[in-house]
């Protein structure tokens, strides 16, 4: 372990056993909801071996039958353990994440209170959003993936050992053997990922400052310099990335190890376990122990433990650690790392208009309200921070599809949480379906509204439910239809229909991506807001799905990812930290130098 780990485990231990100690009782409750688990997992493997050795092979299909039955009640009953462990969590996590948010603004207002060291906390933002969901979501991973694997695995190993002792001399050596190498590469494999992590903010970092000094570091010649400093940065980048891969790749040898010589163990001793008089129906249970309870939650403990365990690490040593140095200044990806001025952009000419079931909830008449207007909407991230927006206008008729672009860090972001009311303005306003967004109760601004940000969010459950969660009404039908429109027919085939199974694990960013998209499609909502929410897709798959929204009745508005989306929609908004345009393509690029960059950024 390196220094710096052991540090942050030293700072981090006493608040998470306070924070532990004020928990105890959901803690006990998620331990009882677990032990109901750890049962299941044990009734499975036992009554498949009874229904084999007391029933099918003693002649009594019945009997037989009768513990497939208990087998399948025990399945059964995973949905509601499963349930009961969900609400349990909440109350482990959500105080987590409350308390995280309130450290990151007591650290961002003691830098700005007289008397602190002064100066805009740009940290802040990337605190308050993407590190403390990261945190809450590797806590909750964590949570729920080494609570499952302990009970499950006493479960089974306890099954194993009611059927014959024998049957864990086979089953055990291999996979604690498994489990000893996962565990050793833990350390090394952490500080690769720090590193990993450091040199691809430090490319980050230098890449979108010379992005911004392009112009500059032509005129004074010294791209050269730039260009040598980037080269350095990227071969670092590449040496830690390969060395996180060697680690990866002992992860998953080891994974191998305890995930597969345990079965191949079991089917190679099957003559000597019979000699020891194992029956055939504990055979039988033994391989279902490990197939269906002990090696899935192994699987998903490595897995979870490997990737989220150190993320969680690091996250909480820079939000509850000391601050250090690096956080007084500009963090990649926050969005105040330009200085916006005074914007105006209006709309003069009213676009096409649409009804909307369920802006008539609200009686708004949609022929006549903007579907989002900002009026001098302005927007800083702390008391003396630098506004990202400054008194911006800006008007998008019903039925228009807006295009967003402009450097990382403009802004364009803030743009579409400001729209979503999930973020309230420093002064101005901002309305949808011509009805104030904000402090608007979430249940109203769900029916206006549908905000896909670049993680997509995909849960546990069929495809279908994934699919309608946000349009319970939706027939079979319609979501065919909408599976078709988004090409998403393979994917879906190959979880095994909408009454197949979502692992979100299992699916790439992009097929996530998708899922949502689809989601968001079906939704009744008259304005959707997509925040870079298919920069995982191939071009193909996003013009499609972008073909796919433009076409479905309501307000699109893109941030977009790639040039052809500006170039599909029927504006496009440019932020640029000194004046925002909005036109079409032809006319930003006649009107915007900073258009015309990104477009041969784009294009190269």
């Amino acid at each position: 372990m390196t220094s710096a780990e052991a540090g942050a485990l030293r700072r981090l231990a006493p608040p998470a056993r306070r924070f532990l100690a004020h928990r105890k009782g959901v803690l006990v409750r998620l331990a009882l909801w677990s032990l109901a688990e750890s049962g299941q997992a044990f009734l499975v493997g036992h009554a498949v071996a009874r229904s084999v050795d007391e029933g099918f092979l003693a002649g009594d299909p019945r009997r037989g039958l009768l513990w497939l039955g208990v087998a399948l009640a025990a399945v059964l009953s995973g949905a509601r353990v499963v349930r009961g462990v969900f609400a349990q969590l909440a109350g482990v996590t959500e105080p987590l994440r409350d308390g995280l948010v309130r450290r990151a603004v007591d650290r961002s207002m003691a830098r700005a209170a007289p008397g602190g060291p002064g100066g805009t906390d740009r940290a802040a933002v990337s605190r308050l959003t993407n590190q403390v969901e990261i945190a809450r979501d590797s806590f909750a991973g964590l949570v729920l993936t080494l609570r499952s694997f302990v009970f499950t695995a006493a479960g089974a190993l306890l099954g194993l050992l009611s059927l014959h002792p024998a049957l864990l001399v086979v089953v055990l050596p291999p996979l604690a053997a498994g489990l000893a190498l996962f565990l050793v590469t833990l350390r090394p494999m952490a500080a690769a990922q720090r590193r990993a992590l450091a040199a691809d903010e430090a490319l980050g970092d230098h890449a979108a400052s010379a992005r911004a000094a392009l112009r500059d570091l032509a005129a004074c010649g010294t791209g050269a310099g730039v260009e040598r400093r980037g080269a350095d940065l990227v071969a670092d980048a590449a040496a830690a990335a390969r060395t996180l891969a060697g680690w990866a790749a002992v992860r998953t040898a080891a994974l191998g190890v305890a995930g597969h010589l345990p079965v191949l163990a079991l089917l190679i001793a099957v003559e000597w376990l019979r000699g020891h008089g194992v029956s055939v129906g504990a055979l039988l249970g033994a391989f279902t122990y490990l197939v269906q309870s002990l090696l899935p939650a192994l699987h998903t403990l490595m897995t979870a433990l490997g990737a989220a365990g150190s993320r969680l690490l690091v996250v909480l040593d820079r939000i509850l650690g000391p601050e250090t140095e690096t956080e007084t200044e500009t963090e990649t990806g926050t969005e105040t790392d330009r200085v916006p001025e005074p914007v105006s952009v209006l709309k003069s000419q009213p676009g096409p208009t649409t009804a909307s079931a369920s802006a008539a909830a609200f009686a708004v008449d949609m022929a006549a309200a903007p579907a989002v207007e900002l009026r001098a909407v302005t927007l800083s991230y702390g008391a003396r921070a630098e506004p990202v927006l400054d008194a911006l206008d800006l008007c998008v008729a019903p039925g228009e599809h807006l295009a967003v672009v402009g450097p990382s860090g403009i802004g364009k972001s803030t743009l579409t949480r400001l729209v979503a009311g999930t973020l309230a303005p420093s002064s101005g306003e901002v309305r949808v379906a011509g009805r104030p967004v904000t402090g608007r109760p979430a249940a109203e601004l769900a029916a206006l509204r549908v905000l896909v940000p670049q993680d997509a969010y995909v849960f546990s459950g069929t495809v279908g439910d994934n699919l309608a969660y946000l349009s319970t009404d939706a027939c079979r039908a319609e979501l065919d239809a909408a599976v078709g429109a988004f090409g998403l027919g393979p994917l879906v085939e190959r979880l095994g229909g909408l009454d197949g199974t979502v692992r979100p694990a299992e699916l790439s960013p992009g097929e996530r991506q998708l899922v949502a998209l689809v989601r968001a499609y079906l939704s009744p909502a008259p304005l959707l807001l997509l925040d870079e929410a298919t920069c995982h897709l191939d071009p193909a798959s996003e013009a499609r799905a972008e073909e796919a929204l433009a076409g479905r009745a309501g307000t699109l508005v893109v941030v977009a990812h790639r040039l052809s989306s500006a170039v599909r929609a029927d504006r496009t908004l440019v932020l640029d930290g000194v004046r925002a345009r909005c036109g079409t393509h032809a006319e930003l690029l006649d009107r915007s130098p900073l258009y015309r960059d990104l477009t041969g950024h784009w294009n190269s």
